[in-house]
Protein backbone atom coordinates (compact mmCIF):
# COMPACT_ATOMS: atom_id res chain seq x y z
CA UNK A 1 0.00 0.00 0.00
CA UNK A 2 1.10 3.34 -0.24
CA UNK A 3 1.34 6.12 2.63
CA UNK A 4 -1.61 7.68 1.64
CA UNK A 5 -3.97 4.18 1.53
CA UNK A 6 -2.72 3.16 4.35
CA UNK A 7 -3.56 6.15 6.68
CA UNK A 8 -7.02 6.41 4.69
CA UNK A 9 -7.68 2.84 5.33
CA UNK A 10 -7.33 3.37 8.79
CA UNK A 11 -9.21 5.90 8.68
CA UNK A 12 -11.92 4.11 7.23
CA UNK A 13 -11.67 1.28 10.15
CA UNK A 14 -10.09 -1.18 8.15
CA UNK A 15 -6.68 -2.85 8.90
CA UNK A 16 -4.24 -1.73 6.01
CA UNK A 17 -1.06 -3.43 5.43
CA UNK A 18 1.14 -1.83 8.61
CA UNK A 19 -0.06 0.60 11.13
CA UNK A 20 0.08 4.17 9.57
CA UNK A 21 2.82 5.91 11.41
CA UNK A 22 2.54 9.79 11.90
CA UNK A 23 5.70 12.02 12.72
CA UNK A 24 5.44 16.01 12.24
CA UNK A 25 1.90 15.49 10.18
CA UNK A 26 0.10 17.87 12.38
CA UNK A 27 1.82 20.91 15.17
CA UNK A 28 1.24 18.43 17.40
CA UNK A 29 2.87 15.06 16.58
CA UNK A 30 6.11 16.71 15.75
CA UNK A 31 9.38 17.80 18.19
CA UNK A 32 10.43 21.10 18.51
CA UNK A 33 13.98 22.01 16.46
CA UNK A 34 15.95 21.41 19.76
CA UNK A 35 14.99 17.40 19.65
CA UNK A 36 15.19 17.62 16.01
CA UNK A 37 18.94 18.63 16.09
CA UNK A 38 19.94 16.14 18.59
CA UNK A 39 18.10 13.85 17.10
CA UNK A 40 19.53 14.76 13.49
CA UNK A 41 23.36 14.57 14.87
CA UNK A 42 22.28 11.05 16.10
CA UNK A 43 21.24 10.09 12.50
CA UNK A 44 24.48 12.53 10.95
CA UNK A 45 21.95 14.37 9.37
CA UNK A 46 23.18 18.24 8.53
CA UNK A 47 19.45 20.48 8.26
CA UNK A 48 18.95 23.71 9.40
CA UNK A 49 15.13 23.33 10.89
CA UNK A 50 12.34 25.54 9.82
CA UNK A 51 10.31 26.52 12.86
CA UNK A 52 6.74 26.50 11.35
CA UNK A 53 4.88 26.59 14.78
CA UNK A 54 6.88 29.76 16.57
CA UNK A 55 5.14 29.61 19.37
CA UNK A 56 5.81 25.60 20.51
CA UNK A 57 9.07 25.99 18.45
CA UNK A 58 8.02 22.93 16.43
CA UNK A 59 9.60 22.11 13.38
CA UNK A 60 9.21 20.67 9.85
CA UNK A 61 10.23 17.47 9.82
CA UNK A 62 12.77 16.85 6.43
CA UNK A 63 12.10 14.46 4.29
CA UNK A 64 15.11 11.98 5.19
CA UNK A 65 13.91 11.63 8.18
CA UNK A 66 10.62 10.36 7.14
CA UNK A 67 12.18 8.25 4.97
CA UNK A 68 14.34 6.77 7.02
CA UNK A 69 11.27 5.99 9.85
CA UNK A 70 8.94 4.99 6.81
CA UNK A 71 6.64 7.81 8.17
CA UNK A 72 3.34 7.80 6.27
CA UNK A 73 2.41 11.61 6.71
CA UNK A 74 3.21 15.40 5.71
CA UNK A 75 1.79 18.43 6.94
CA UNK A 76 0.61 21.37 4.86
CA UNK A 77 0.65 24.42 7.29
CA UNK A 78 0.67 28.15 6.64
CA UNK A 79 4.57 29.20 5.82
CA UNK A 80 6.07 32.78 5.24
CA UNK A 81 7.30 34.38 2.36
CA UNK A 82 10.70 34.57 3.25
CA UNK A 83 12.63 32.62 6.58
CA UNK A 84 15.37 34.04 8.38
CA UNK A 85 17.80 33.21 10.45
CA UNK A 86 17.52 32.50 13.75
CA UNK A 87 18.59 30.72 16.89
CA UNK A 88 17.04 27.83 19.13
CA UNK A 89 16.60 28.10 22.78
CA UNK A 90 19.90 26.21 23.31
CA UNK A 91 21.32 28.72 20.76
CA UNK A 92 21.59 26.34 17.42
CA UNK A 93 21.01 27.60 13.86
CA UNK A 94 17.30 27.63 13.17
CA UNK A 95 15.39 29.52 10.57
CA UNK A 96 11.75 31.06 11.97
CA UNK A 97 9.06 33.29 9.88
CA UNK A 98 10.81 36.60 8.72
CA UNK A 99 8.48 38.74 10.71
CA UNK A 100 8.98 37.36 13.81
CA UNK A 101 11.50 39.15 14.96
CA UNK A 102 12.40 38.15 19.00
CA UNK A 103 15.15 40.64 20.63
CA UNK A 104 16.56 39.40 23.75
CA UNK A 105 15.89 41.14 27.09
CA UNK A 106 19.00 41.74 29.50
CA UNK A 107 17.36 39.11 31.45
CA UNK A 108 17.70 36.70 28.67
CA UNK A 109 14.33 36.71 28.51
CA UNK A 110 12.72 37.17 24.59
CA UNK A 111 9.98 38.82 23.45
CA UNK A 112 7.82 39.61 20.17
CA UNK A 113 6.66 42.70 19.55
CA UNK A 114 3.27 43.48 16.88
CA UNK A 115 3.76 46.58 14.27
CA UNK A 116 2.89 48.88 17.14
CA UNK A 117 5.48 47.91 19.41
CA UNK A 118 3.67 46.10 21.85
CA UNK A 119 4.66 42.93 23.10
CA UNK A 120 2.79 40.05 21.97
CA UNK A 121 4.74 37.21 23.01
CA UNK A 122 7.49 36.24 25.61
CA UNK A 123 10.23 33.36 26.42
CA UNK A 124 11.45 33.65 29.77
CA UNK A 125 15.54 33.03 30.52
CA UNK A 126 16.16 29.55 29.92
CA UNK A 127 12.92 28.72 28.46
CA UNK A 128 11.75 26.57 25.61
CA UNK A 129 8.44 27.64 24.14
CA UNK A 130 7.30 31.44 23.74
CA UNK A 131 3.98 32.37 25.37
CA UNK A 132 1.02 34.26 23.73
CA UNK A 133 0.51 37.46 26.46
CA UNK A 134 -1.86 39.75 24.53
CA UNK A 135 -5.35 39.14 24.16
CA UNK A 136 -6.59 42.12 22.21
CA UNK A 137 -10.28 41.84 23.47
CA UNK A 138 -9.60 41.59 27.29
CA UNK A 139 -11.34 44.55 28.11
CA UNK A 140 -14.23 44.28 25.98
CA UNK A 141 -18.07 44.31 27.60
CA UNK A 142 -20.00 45.41 24.73
CA UNK A 143 -21.30 43.20 21.83
CA UNK A 144 -21.22 46.16 19.81
CA UNK A 145 -17.53 46.61 20.29
CA UNK A 146 -16.34 43.49 18.83
CA UNK A 147 -17.01 45.17 15.34
CA UNK A 148 -13.70 47.18 16.27
CA UNK A 149 -11.73 43.84 16.17
CA UNK A 150 -12.46 42.88 12.53
CA UNK A 151 -9.21 42.09 12.02
CA UNK A 152 -8.39 40.39 14.97
CA UNK A 153 -11.04 37.34 13.88
CA UNK A 154 -9.97 37.43 10.59
CA UNK A 155 -6.28 36.40 11.67
CA UNK A 156 -6.54 34.44 14.30
CA UNK A 157 -4.16 32.07 14.28
CA UNK A 158 -2.89 33.05 10.51
CA UNK A 159 -0.74 36.16 11.38
CA UNK A 160 0.90 38.34 9.07
CA UNK A 161 3.91 36.36 9.35
CA UNK A 162 2.11 33.21 7.63
CA UNK A 163 2.35 35.57 4.12
CA UNK A 164 3.48 32.91 1.08
CA UNK A 165 0.52 33.88 -0.91
CA UNK A 166 -2.19 31.75 -1.50
CA UNK A 167 -0.97 30.51 -5.26
CA UNK A 168 2.42 29.73 -3.34
CA UNK A 169 0.40 27.55 -1.35
CA UNK A 170 -1.65 25.79 -3.66
CA UNK A 171 1.41 25.18 -5.63
CA UNK A 172 3.28 23.45 -2.41
CA UNK A 173 0.18 21.53 -1.64
CA UNK A 174 0.40 19.86 -5.52
CA UNK A 175 3.64 19.22 -4.71
CA UNK A 176 3.24 17.50 -1.56
CA UNK A 177 0.50 15.27 -3.17
CA UNK A 178 2.13 14.53 -6.63
CA UNK A 179 5.50 13.80 -5.88
CA UNK A 180 5.00 11.76 -2.90
CA UNK A 181 2.67 8.75 -1.94
CA UNK A 182 2.60 10.46 1.91
CA UNK A 183 -0.76 11.74 2.99
CA UNK A 184 -1.06 15.30 3.08
CA UNK A 185 -2.94 16.84 6.18
CA UNK A 186 -3.89 20.26 6.33
CA UNK A 187 -4.38 22.00 9.21
CA UNK A 188 -6.69 25.15 8.84
CA UNK A 189 -5.65 27.09 12.41
CA UNK A 190 -9.32 27.15 12.95
CA UNK A 191 -10.29 27.00 16.93
CA UNK A 192 -13.26 28.05 19.04
CA UNK A 193 -12.77 27.55 22.74
CA UNK A 194 -9.02 28.19 22.41
CA UNK A 195 -9.78 31.48 20.52
CA UNK A 196 -12.09 32.49 22.42
CA UNK A 197 -9.42 32.17 25.44
CA UNK A 198 -6.66 33.91 23.63
CA UNK A 199 -8.74 36.74 22.57
CA UNK A 200 -10.14 37.72 26.04
CA UNK A 201 -7.86 36.40 27.88
CA UNK A 202 -8.21 32.61 29.38
CA UNK A 203 -9.86 33.76 32.81
CA UNK A 204 -12.18 36.07 31.10
CA UNK A 205 -14.13 33.95 28.24
CA UNK A 206 -14.16 31.15 30.75
CA UNK A 207 -15.81 33.21 33.30
CA UNK A 208 -18.22 34.73 30.08
CA UNK A 209 -19.05 31.09 29.26
CA UNK A 210 -20.71 30.92 32.73
CA UNK A 211 -22.13 34.30 32.96
CA UNK A 212 -22.13 36.02 30.05
CA UNK A 213 -23.27 33.82 27.66
CA UNK A 214 -24.36 36.44 25.28
CA UNK A 215 -20.43 37.88 24.78
CA UNK A 216 -19.22 34.29 24.91
CA UNK A 217 -21.84 33.39 21.93
CA UNK A 218 -20.99 36.77 19.93
CA UNK A 219 -17.71 35.79 19.98
CA UNK A 220 -18.06 32.74 18.86
CA UNK A 221 -20.47 33.72 16.15
CA UNK A 222 -17.30 36.40 14.94
CA UNK A 223 -14.92 33.44 14.53
CA UNK A 224 -17.51 31.53 11.99
CA UNK A 225 -17.87 34.76 10.21
CA UNK A 226 -14.22 35.05 9.75
CA UNK A 227 -13.99 31.32 9.33
CA UNK A 228 -15.91 30.55 6.87
CA UNK A 229 -14.95 32.59 3.82
CA UNK A 230 -11.16 31.62 4.87
CA UNK A 231 -12.43 27.85 4.49
CA UNK A 232 -14.21 28.60 1.39
CA UNK A 233 -11.11 29.69 -0.34
CA UNK A 234 -8.48 27.38 1.03
CA UNK A 235 -11.80 24.13 -0.06
CA UNK A 236 -11.65 25.99 -3.47
CA UNK A 237 -8.03 25.59 -4.08
CA UNK A 238 -6.70 22.84 -1.90
CA UNK A 239 -9.23 20.03 -1.60
CA UNK A 240 -7.61 17.72 -4.68
CA UNK A 241 -4.26 18.46 -2.35
CA UNK A 242 -5.10 17.33 0.53
CA UNK A 243 -6.19 14.14 2.51
CA UNK A 244 -7.23 14.98 5.80
CA UNK A 245 -8.30 18.02 7.26
CA UNK A 246 -6.85 19.17 10.87
CA UNK A 247 -8.61 21.52 13.48
CA UNK A 248 -7.79 22.39 16.90
CA UNK A 249 -9.53 22.82 19.95
CA UNK A 250 -8.11 21.93 23.54
CA UNK A 251 -10.99 20.38 25.77
CA UNK A 252 -8.97 18.74 28.29
CA UNK A 253 -7.09 19.24 31.18
CA UNK A 254 -4.90 16.09 32.99
CA UNK A 255 -7.36 15.85 35.29
CA UNK A 256 -10.91 15.96 33.10
CA UNK A 257 -12.37 17.97 30.89
CA UNK A 258 -11.45 21.99 31.10
CA UNK A 259 -14.56 22.70 31.20
CA UNK A 260 -17.98 20.95 32.37
CA UNK A 261 -19.17 18.44 29.76
CA UNK A 262 -23.08 20.77 30.40
CA UNK A 263 -21.14 23.55 29.76
CA UNK A 264 -19.56 22.57 26.60
CA UNK A 265 -22.70 21.02 25.17
CA UNK A 266 -24.95 24.43 25.61
CA UNK A 267 -21.88 26.77 25.03
CA UNK A 268 -19.38 25.35 22.46
CA UNK A 269 -20.82 22.47 20.77
CA UNK A 270 -22.95 24.07 19.04
CA UNK A 271 -20.20 26.34 17.23
CA UNK A 272 -18.27 23.67 17.15
CA UNK A 273 -20.89 21.41 15.13
CA UNK A 274 -21.25 24.02 12.82
CA UNK A 275 -17.53 24.52 12.09
CA UNK A 276 -17.06 20.58 11.08
CA UNK A 277 -20.18 20.73 9.27
CA UNK A 278 -19.16 23.64 6.99
CA UNK A 279 -15.08 22.16 6.76
CA UNK A 280 -16.67 18.56 6.08
CA UNK A 281 -18.86 20.55 3.35
CA UNK A 282 -16.65 21.89 1.48
CA UNK A 283 -13.34 19.76 1.67
CA UNK A 284 -15.34 16.50 1.65
CA UNK A 285 -12.36 15.25 3.43
CA UNK A 286 -11.78 13.39 6.92
CA UNK A 287 -11.61 15.85 9.50
CA UNK A 288 -9.20 14.53 12.77
CA UNK A 289 -9.20 16.97 15.70
CA UNK A 290 -6.35 17.82 17.89
CA UNK A 291 -7.45 18.11 21.53
CA UNK A 292 -4.92 17.58 24.43
CA UNK A 293 -6.08 16.21 28.19
CA UNK A 294 -8.93 13.83 29.20
CA UNK A 295 -11.72 14.42 27.47
CA UNK A 296 -13.37 11.10 27.45
CA UNK A 297 -16.32 12.35 28.42
CA UNK A 298 -16.61 14.65 25.42
CA UNK A 299 -16.05 11.52 22.98
CA UNK A 300 -19.42 10.59 21.76
CA UNK A 301 -19.97 14.64 21.37
CA UNK A 302 -17.53 14.93 18.77
CA UNK A 303 -18.45 11.78 16.91
CA UNK A 304 -22.15 12.81 16.77
CA UNK A 305 -20.66 16.43 14.93
CA UNK A 306 -18.48 15.19 12.44
CA UNK A 307 -14.73 14.34 14.37
CA UNK A 308 -13.50 10.83 12.26
CA UNK A 309 -10.46 11.12 14.14
CA UNK A 310 -8.79 12.32 17.44
CA UNK A 311 -5.32 13.02 18.54
CA UNK A 312 -3.22 12.68 20.69
CA UNK A 313 -5.08 10.20 22.58
CA UNK A 314 -3.26 11.16 25.98
CA UNK A 315 -3.38 8.04 28.07
CA UNK A 316 -1.60 9.16 30.81
CA UNK A 317 -5.05 11.38 31.51
CA UNK A 318 -7.82 10.18 34.23
CA UNK A 319 -10.14 8.27 31.75
CA UNK A 320 -8.12 8.34 28.87
CA UNK A 321 -7.24 4.33 29.24
CA UNK A 322 -6.77 3.09 25.65
CA UNK A 323 -8.12 -0.06 26.22
CA UNK A 324 -11.60 1.19 27.41
CA UNK A 325 -11.16 3.94 24.77
CA UNK A 326 -10.91 1.47 21.91
CA UNK A 327 -13.55 -0.69 23.26
CA UNK A 328 -16.36 1.88 23.82
CA UNK A 329 -15.27 3.94 21.00
CA UNK A 330 -13.30 2.25 18.63
CA UNK A 331 -15.96 1.56 15.99
CA UNK A 332 -16.51 5.13 15.14
CA UNK A 333 -13.56 7.02 15.49
CA UNK A 334 -10.17 7.29 14.94
CA UNK A 335 -7.52 6.84 17.75
CA UNK A 336 -4.33 9.25 15.72
CA UNK A 337 -1.71 9.05 18.83
CA UNK A 338 -1.57 6.95 21.78
CA UNK A 339 0.94 5.54 20.47
CA UNK A 340 3.86 6.13 23.07
CA UNK A 341 3.41 8.22 26.80
CA UNK A 342 5.57 11.33 26.10
CA UNK A 343 5.25 12.77 29.87
CA UNK A 344 7.12 9.39 31.67
CA UNK A 345 8.00 6.90 29.27
CA UNK A 346 9.62 8.61 26.12
CA UNK A 347 11.87 11.22 28.15
CA UNK A 348 12.49 8.95 31.35
CA UNK A 349 12.65 5.03 30.16
CA UNK A 350 14.94 2.97 29.02
CA UNK A 351 14.93 1.84 24.89
CA UNK A 352 13.40 -0.45 26.09
CA UNK A 353 10.63 0.73 28.17
CA UNK A 354 9.59 2.72 24.98
CA UNK A 355 9.89 -0.44 22.60
CA UNK A 356 7.70 -2.40 25.49
CA UNK A 357 5.06 0.48 25.43
CA UNK A 358 4.63 1.08 21.58
CA UNK A 359 4.23 -2.83 21.36
CA UNK A 360 1.17 -2.59 24.36
CA UNK A 361 -0.67 0.51 22.39
CA UNK A 362 -0.17 -1.37 19.16
CA UNK A 363 -1.88 -4.28 20.44
CA UNK A 364 -4.25 -2.71 22.16
CA UNK A 365 -5.69 0.00 19.61
CA UNK A 366 -4.56 -1.36 16.07
CA UNK A 367 -7.10 -4.56 15.48
CA UNK A 368 -9.71 -3.55 12.98
CA UNK A 369 -7.98 -0.21 11.69
CA UNK A 370 -8.86 3.17 13.52
CA UNK A 371 -5.54 3.60 14.62
CA UNK A 372 -2.88 6.13 13.51
CA UNK A 373 0.24 5.67 15.68
CA UNK A 374 2.11 8.54 16.73
CA UNK A 375 3.38 9.43 19.89
CA UNK A 376 1.23 11.52 22.63
CA UNK A 377 1.95 15.03 21.36
CA UNK A 378 5.44 16.58 20.46
CA UNK A 379 8.62 15.07 21.29
CA UNK A 380 10.31 17.99 24.11
CA UNK A 381 14.01 19.04 24.42
CA UNK A 382 15.44 16.57 26.88
CA UNK A 383 14.04 13.10 25.07
CA UNK A 384 16.69 10.79 24.03
CA UNK A 385 17.74 10.40 20.72
CA UNK A 386 17.75 7.22 21.07
CA UNK A 387 14.60 6.73 22.86
CA UNK A 388 13.02 8.33 19.50
CA UNK A 389 14.82 6.19 17.34
CA UNK A 390 13.50 3.67 19.53
CA UNK A 391 9.33 4.26 18.94
CA UNK A 392 9.76 4.82 15.51
CA UNK A 393 11.62 1.15 14.54
CA UNK A 394 9.75 -0.24 17.18
CA UNK A 395 6.28 1.01 15.75
CA UNK A 396 7.11 0.09 12.18
CA UNK A 397 8.33 -3.68 13.19
CA UNK A 398 5.18 -4.44 16.00
CA UNK A 399 2.82 -2.74 13.48
CA UNK A 400 2.35 -5.20 10.63
CA UNK A 401 -1.32 -6.65 10.45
Amino acid sequence: MTHRERVLAALSHKEPDRVPIDLGGTESSGMTAVTFLNLADRLSITHIPRIFDVYQQICLIPDDVLDRFDIDTVPLVFEPAHWTADTTSDSRSALSPAAWRPDTLADGSRVVRDSSGRVIASMPSGGFYFDPVYSPLAGVTDIAALDGYKEDFDRFDMSAMFDEGLDRMVERARALHEDTSRCVVANLCVHILAAGQILRGFENFTMDLLINEPLACAVMDKLLEAYFPRIDTLASRLRDYVDVVLVNDDLGTQAGPMISPDTYRKMVKPFHARLFAHVKKRFGKPLLMHSCGSIRALIPDLIEIGVDAINPVQVSAVGMDPTRLKKDFGKDITFWGGGCDTQSVLPNGSPQDVRDEVKRRIDTLAPGGGFVFTQVHNIQPGVPSENIIAMLDAAREFGGY
